[in-house]
């Protein structure tokens, strides 16, 4: 096989899972890691090649995708493979943390003589499941035209945004929108619910109008069927890319009102149980705010 149809891919959650099986399809080798047993099982009868580690990963693979939900799972990931003395290895970052972080991995791996490139995505679990992401590259671009097919082959559209932390400053941009876009919807959701319209009938004709977006197409529904169980971003885990946007902007000194007037409503939502929800939950708080009651 040509070594670059196999592909290592460490964190197989609702992004990496939708990832290694859109690879598949696309006729690469998966090689893959996750801490999840479940997901571990999941994802071996998908096809991918499981192993105990990122560094079996590295040990197997010359580009490896890594999508990890916590700051901490993103150093012990990056240390265990610059620990392994592993030849020079080309590692894609999918995920959006702080960029501090991403810049203390990077210097992880260099140290290591591995290229470590920050390439945040920008969409839902769902997107994933379509190849409807798009991805938002930055750091050595000689890496960055090695990788190109493998992020071509999962997703819509690949960016080379130019110096390392380049994909992450664009995904805070990308994210304080969603933020704002999710919450405007289910503001404009509930006046609708409450004035006596057809939930799918104001997602059907919005849509068609000038207050269309792109999270109406995808969250509005959700909201009309008041069902929010099938999660492609989790109010949980949602929480660590606002407070990742909020610190920075706090740290460049621009101002973000309405993004901070977001915040309360997710956090109601924690506080009202939608934790393991999509973040589209947020149209059930405001429900309550506004007295609204469903079939009554």
């Amino acid at each position: 096989m040509p070594e670059h149809k196999l592909v290592g891919i460490v964190g197989l959650g609702i992004m990496g899972g939708s990832i290694a099986r859109n690879l598949l399809a696309a006729g690469y080798q998966i090689v893959g890691h996750d801490v999840d047993p479940a997901k571990r099982k999941e994802m071996a009868e998908a096809g991918v090649e499981m192993v105990q580690g990122a560094a079996a990963v590295g040990a197997k693979a010359q580009i490896i995708l890594t999508s990890l939900p916590k700051e901490t799972a993103l150093e012990s990931t990056m240390r265990e493979l610059a620990g392994a003395q592993l030849p020079r290895r080309v590692i894609a970052e999918l995920s959006t943390f702080a960029l501090e972080d991403k810049l203390a991995a990077q210097r992880v791996m260099q140290d290591a003589g591995h290229i470590l490139l920050d390439c945040p995505l920008s969409g839902t679990g769902a997107q994933a499941r379509n190849k409807d992401l798009t991805v938002y590259a930055s750091g050595d671009p000689a890496a960055i035209r090695t990788i190109r097919p493998v992020l071509q082959a999962f997703s819509k559209d690949v960016y080379d945004l130019g110096v390392f932390g380049n994909g992450s400053r664009m995904k805070y941009v990308a994210n304080l929108l969603v933020a704002i876009h999710n919450v405007a919807t289910a503001e404009a959701m509930v006046l609708g619910i409450k004035s006596g319209l057809d939930p799918k009938q104001i997602v059907e004709v919005v849509q068609k109008g000038a207050g269309n977006s792109r999270v109406l197409e995808l969250r509005g529904p959700m909201m009309a069927a008041d069902n929010y169980a099938d999660a492609s971003m989790r109010i949980g885990t949602w929480h660590k890319d606002m407070k990742v946007i909020g610190q920075y902007a706090t740290n460049m000194g621009v101002p973000t009102p309405l993004f901070s007037a977001t915040l309360p409503i997710y956090a109601a939502a924690s506080a009202q149980g939608h934790n393991e929800h999509d973040t589209a939950a947020v149209c059930a708080v405001l429900e309550q705010m506004a007295g609204v009651k469903r079939g009554g």
